[in-house]
């Protein structure tokens, strides 16, 4: 249990028998009354955004959420088959459970995986993922005064960006998946 109070962006709470996150909240001291919390909260199952407000001093369960590191192993029809590292289990998820993370999927790569109530509800790639370069065009020199240009260029997994002129395809670069952007080129 967490109290209304101690509320902040990021804290996990189970409103509603669902698991959410705090996206942002407002502590209220109205002149008149208790003081209250009200919390912008994300669904984790559904993504779902809503508001709820809460009293001070309200004590709110938090969900029996756990993560555990698993490895992708390869997708067939619709489903994505994923090994648990702790017992060597197999897990499969559906294609809206990854919809978020499609793009970043690398076989034999380790993946982050959030379950709620033994039930895997979304997945984590990590933060950087090297990929290799399948199509782009190539780069011609003088195409820019200052140097900063940029081509698209298409990934192994199917993710199109925004790389420099430099980059060529059979060229192994890294990818921050928070954001897909190019960081480095490794080889």
């Amino acid at each position: 249990m967490i109290s209304a109070g101690d509320l902040r962006k990021g804290s996990k709470v189970l409103y509603r028998d669902e698991p959410h996150i705090v996206v942002d909240f407002q502590h209220t001291k109205p002149g008149k009354g208790p003081a209250y919390i009200k919390a912008k909260l994300k669904n984790l199952i559904t993504g779902l955004m809503i508001e709820a407000t809460f009293r001070s001093v309200e004590k709110i369960p938090t969900p029996d959420l756990a993560y555990r590191d698993m490895q992708y192993l390869y997708q067939e029809d619709g489903q994505y088959h994923f090994l648990d590292q702790e017992n060597y289990e197999q897990v499969t998820l559906s294609q809206d459970q990854v919809a978020d993370i499609k793009d970043y999927l690398k076989e034999e790569i380790i993946y982050t995986i959030l379950y709620f109530n033994d039930n895997p509800i979304a997945v984590t790639p990590p933060i950087f993922i090297e990929f290799t370069v399948t199509e782009t065009q190539p780069g011609i020199r003088g195409d820019t005064a200052q140097g900063g240009a940029t081509k698209p260029a298409k990934l192994e997994s199917g993710l199109v960006l925004q790389v420099p002129l430099f980059v060529n395809e059979g060229d192994i670069i890294k990818v921050d998946t928070r954001d897909g952007k190019y960081i480095e080129r490794i080889s």
